[in-house]
């Protein structure tokens, strides 16, 4: 079954300063009917790269069997991590990186490469608020998380 998952992170929200992160699962089931979940994962205090990384791991880690997935994201850097292959060269040199690149992000990566493990994901990057719906929609979802009050408990601080 292809899964397609449109992730967003979000630095607005919240005059305080934290974003919000969304995340919307489409698929299609076997009856040929088209299918939708949205998650907002409420605000929480964080980088934007940090935020896409969450997003796109909630997607991954609702799946609950293996699926070939089409994750979009606004984020370069997620995209790029894997059809750049930067992801395989952090492993290979034992996760050292370059000096752009935080120190927190390492578990995170690793909780990725886990939720896609299962999966045959495919990575497309979508150019941010350049009017794409499905990007705009994540784009709301976010900031509507990154307004509301209550924090994500699932992010390593």
């Amino acid at each position: 079954m292809l899964v397609k998952i449109f992730t967003d992170g979000s630095a607005r929200g919240n005059p305080d300063g934290p974003g919000g992160y969304g995340t919307i699962l489409q698929y299609v089931d076997p009856r040929g009917e088209l299918h939708e979940r949205e998650y907002s994962q409420g605000y929480i205090r964080t980088t934007n790269n940090r935020m896409e990384l969450m997003a796109a791991i909630i997607g991954l880690e609702a799946l609950n069997r293996p699926c070939e997935v089409e994750l979009y994201s606004d984020s370069q850097y997620l995209v790029h991590a894997f059809n750049q292959h930067w992801i395989d060269s952090w492993q290979k040199k034992g996760w050292v990186r370059g000096k752009n690149e935080p120190v927190k992000n390492v578990d995170l990566w690793k909780r990725l490469l886990a939720a896609k493990k299962p999966h045959r994901v495919q990575f497309f990057w979508v150019r941010g608020h350049d009017g794409h719906p499905e990007n705009e929609r994540c784009d709301r979802l976010a900031t509507s998380a990154a307004d509301g009050d209550h924090l994500i408990e699932d992010v390593i601080a």
